[in-house]
């Protein structure tokens, strides 16, 4: 008989949760019900309802030199090094930033990590990702790390289809190479690669608790990581699981036992979902969401660690000391530096995401920049909004647009009347006289800016 036990966050009576035992089959179950192949796939609701579960302390963790240099050509060295203090600084002083993974197997991936150590930060914590080898165990505690992240994948499509094992033997194997990692004394992170199509409480809730167990045994912290390799997750209340985020948090949380500072979430972009179930994780229990910087990652991309800095301060109230200004840093310096130029309608770093091209829009931005801003992005990002010019912008809308987008001064702002903003104006209103009906450009604008510049001996 299940005992009756006073939970401690609600305050209320309930019944002892089930003990979820492994369920071995035969057969692979790929759900599909759910993954017709040939078909798109569904979202399926039982309106099962569970409930929000935030923690007190949230945070991000970084996967920029692990999942994003999947999709990329390698970053050098010292382009890791310059990237990893631009974390540190953006995470502020509470480290809200907390934790950055690099790979081990090669020279410079090496020479990475030891420079990034030097730096001294408390926070990014620098972290590994390895082969679940000894011989990778005993590499990341010969180079004095406390963590490492070792793959565990937990949907039948892997254990089948590609490890030729059944759930049994994928488990056993799995608890083997941890307990190895446990015991040369490194704090193993269990990435559970494709949950959303795994079978939550036949296999993915058994293993938690037996992780769990090593965790009591070894008195060593073990991380979850649930990865949503495919980005089939979802953040509807009452959908099924697997593919329901707050039902796999839930499930982690309240069935497995696992703490939520020891619970991570990892997101793909397949399905345009990565941030919001990102912060569905962070409400239902996950305190880390695990990101890469402009979402840079395999296939569609990780979730954008950008994203979730500002996802953190709507929810929070406050951005607890992150500098959001290095955000902007980061993308001049992917720009000049790996030649990447972010999609120009990205948020927050796309060349025109703060952009207003409509007419009676730049008309209410240049009165009163909030009514078309989405918060003050001077401030934050250094970035203030921009008016598109055409032929209803003017001598006011010209200058605005240029003291915006070259950062001028005070002490080198043009004013409507300077020589260089009437020039602009007439090559504008020139343009629209022989039939032009589309917004400049903001790469026309600067080479006519440019070559104006130059003869009127101008240095902007």
């Amino acid at each position: 008989m299940r005992e009756v036990v006073m939970n401690d966050k609600t305050n209320l009576l309930q019944l002892e949760e089930h003990f979820y035992q492994l369920v071995d089959v035969e057969e692979p179950n790929t759900f599909r019900n759910l993954f017709p192949y040939d078909e798109i796939p569904k979202i399926a609701f039982n309106d099962r309802i569970v409930p929000h579960n935030m923690p007190e302390e949230i945070w991000i963790t970084d996967t920029t030199f692990r999942d994003g240099q999947q999709s990329r050509a390698p970053y050098t060295t010292e382009q890791i090094v310059t990237i990893y203090d631009y974390l540190h600084r953006l995470g502020g002083p509470k480290g809200l930033v907390r934790q950055s993974e690099f790979f081990l197997y090669s020279k410079k991936d090496r020479d990475a990590l030891y420079k990034c150590m030097e730096r001294g930060y408390e926070f990014p914590e620098v972290t590994a990702w390895i082969r679940a080898t000894k011989k990778d165990f005993e590499l990341v505690k010969d180079i004095g790390l406390r963590e490492t992240g070792i793959l565990v994948s937990c949907s039948d499509y892997h254990i089948f289809y590609k490890m030729r094992m059944d759930r049994r033997e994928a488990m056993n194997q799995y608890l083997g190479i941890i307990r190895e990692c446990l015991e040369t004394g490194i704090s193993p992170r269990c990435h559970l690669e494709d949950i959303t199509r795994s079978d939550i409480y036949g296999f993915v809730i058994p293993f938690c608790v037996e992780l769990m167990k090593l965790m009591e045994q070894y008195k060593i912290p073990i991380k979850v990581r649930a990865c949503d390799t495919m980005g089939f997750g979802v953040n509807f209340p009452g959908a099924v699981i697997p593919r329901s985020v707050p039902g796999i948090i839930y499930g982690l949380t309240t069935h497995a036992g696992v703490p939520s500072e020891l619970i991570e979430w990892h997101g793909h972009n397949d399905f345009y979902k990565a941030v919001n179930n990102s912060t569905t994780a962070w409400l239902y229990g996950a305190c880390g969401v695990n990101c890469s910087l402009f979402g840079i990652g395999e296939r569609t991309g990780n979730t954008p660690l950008e994203a979730m800095v500002f996802e953190y301060a709507q929810l929070k109230g406050t951005l607890d000391g992150m500098d959001t200004t290095v955000i902007t840093e980061l993308a001049e310096y992917f720009e000049k530096e790996l030649d990447y130029i972010q999609p120009h309608r990205t948020p927050f770093v796309g060349s025109n995401f703060n952009v207003t091209r409509a007419g009676i829009h730049a008309d209410g931005l240049l009165k009163n920049e909030e009514i078309y801003n989405i918060f003050d992005t001077g401030k934050f990002l250094n970035r203030p909004p921009l008016v598109s010019v055409s032929n209803t912008s003017g001598l006011a809308g010209i200058a605005h647009w240029i003291n915006n987008y070259y950062h001028l001064s005070p002490e080198k702002r043009v004013d409507k009347n300077s020589e260089l903003v009437c020039r602009i104006r007439d090559w504008v209103d020139a343009q629209y006289d022989e039939g032009r009906v589309t917004v400049m450009t903001d790469q026309e604008l600067v080479v006519k800016i440019t070559d104006i510049c130059r003869e009127l001996g101008i240095v902007l």
